[in-house]
């Protein structure tokens, strides 16, 4: 099996990675409409605004979407999950399902998940799991 793709990090996205490094979600925050959100960027999504900044998450969401892949990818053994996570703060992220079978009987919509992180060259990558009460 083929190396999983290590991330492209760039200045304005350099806190969240290096949370990760440290095992912290990390989101943004908007200081004038006070939006959380994702993904990292220098300028709010919801009113433009530059006064923004980063927090912890919770590390804590729910299933909202997902796809089983069924076709191989650089790095991935199918079958294996795509999934959509609505964190509990509010905005949602893409991320992989571990740590649970690629079957819908083991995906039910809305399951609590929580964050676990991957090791992917000299990147640490945020993965979710099926929630066991406390994030990683």
């Amino acid at each position: 099996m083929s190396q999983r793709h290590e991330p492209v990090i760039y200045p304005e996205t350099r806190f969240y990675w290096d949370g990760a490094k440290l095992g912290k979600l990390m989101l943004q925050r908007c200081a004038p409409c006070d939006a959380p959100y994702f993904p990292p960027r220098p300028f709010c999504p919801n009113c433009g605004s530059r006064d923004v900044s980063a927090f912890q998450a919770t590390g804590r969401g729910t299933l909202h979407s997902y796809v089983i892949n069924q076709l191989p990818a650089p790095g991935y053994e199918p079958p294996f999950t795509v999934a959509v996570v609505a964190l509990e703060e509010g905005p949602r992220m893409m991320s992989n399902i571990v740590d649970c079978p690629p079957d819908p009987a083991a995906l039910q919509l809305d399951m609590p998940l929580e964050v676990t992180f991957e090791q992917r060259g000299e990147t640490t990558v945020p993965q979710f799991r099926p929630a066991t009460g406390s994030a990683a």
